[in-house]
């Protein structure tokens, strides 16, 4: 089995090859836009800002399946630049999805909270009305409806808040401020589940595992949207206070700032962003047999990788 994972050098391409995990399910080839990977490895181009270069690559390497790490993620520049959002969210995974479908290839894809517009005060479940705010989740929305409309196998997996040890995300911009300033001003009507990429990488080994070993109609059921996120839900203010807590804790900043909780409205910025991105996870849980943590558990794990990194 041939197995292409494009966006290598993302925060989640590079957690995907950090565990290694893909590696036992068949044969890998990393993708980027150029070609490079940032740990010197192998790989080949992958420009989802071109969606017509894509097939020739697809021709040449034949994968079963295609794992799509790579995605236009700036929300905020998405506002100006939503015909390329599209384009890399939406036009590119059309042509995944077309190649797939015609060569009996699997699509594994990752979509966002950002598809809802924020109004629930329950957990979203899969099924749940789309409505995105605005350019970048109506991009990832595009993406979505391209698989569902083409025939191919595939798994849409939704998540949330994002973070890593590497990469630019919330966590690593919390803790570079936080040994800078004694008080943040953060956000605290805003509701979601921070999920790090260790857990999206081993939630999409076991659902590709579990695929690979269902029969037809079990794959039938697999097919379609599933929302790979942490459990239990905070606000970007309880995130940055637990953050500075267990950063000080393991010796990342020498003292723990003050976190003033402030509103969506004191904090303008150019793309509007849901107040309630917390997703029902139980459907995947369930159906992949993939137990999914407390958002906790994945922060005390990024955690301690910083700690082992500074010693």
């Amino acid at each position: 089995m041939n197995i292409l994972l494009l966006g290598a050098n993302g925060q989640l391409g590079r957690s995907f090859l950090e565990q290694g995990g893909l590696a036992a399910l068949g044969r890998v080839t990393a993708a980027s836009r150029d070609g490079t990977r940032v740990d010197g490895g192998a790989a080949v181009v992958a420009d989802l800002s071109a969606p017509e270069t894509l097939t020739t690559l697809l021709d040449n390497l034949h994968p079963g399946i295609i794992v799509n790490a790579a995605a236009y993620t700036a929300v905020d520049r998405a506002e100006q630049e939503e015909d390329l959002a599209t384009r890399v969210n939406g036009e590119a995974v059309r042509v995944l999805a077309k190649w797939a479908a015609s060569h009996g290839a699997l699509v594994v894809h990752y979509s966002t909270d950002y598809v809802f517009d924020g109004s629930a005060t329950h957990p979203y479940p899969v099924n749940a009305s789309t409505g995105p705010l605005g350019a970048y989740g109506r991009s990832k929305l595009a993406g979505e409806h391209a698989l569902e409309t083409s025939g191919c196998d595939y798994l849409v997996l939704r998540t949330a808040w994002v973070y890593a040890a590497h990469g630019h995300n919330f966590l690593r911009t919390m803790l570079r401020l936080g040994a800078e300033r004694e008080e943040l001003r953060v956000v605290a009507d805003q509701h979601g589940a921070p999920t790090s990429t260790d857990l999206i990488v081993r939630g999409t080994l076991a659902a590709i595992a579990a695929w690979q070993q269902a029969d037809a109609a079990q794959r039938n059921a697999m097919r379609g949207v599933h929302h790979l996120v942490a459990s239990g839900h905070t606000s970007w203010q309880g995130f940055a206070s637990i953050i500075f807590q267990k950063a000080h804790a393991r010796g990342l900043i020498e003292r723990v700032p003050r976190v003033v909780p402030i509103t969506t409205a004191e904090f303008p910025t150019p793309a509007k962003r849901p107040a309630w991105s917390v997703l029902d996870n139980s459907g995947f849980q369930q159906r992949f047999g993939y137990a999914l943590p407390d958002w906790q558990d994945g922060l005390d794990e990024v955690i301690e990788t910083l700690s082992n990194q500074v010693r």
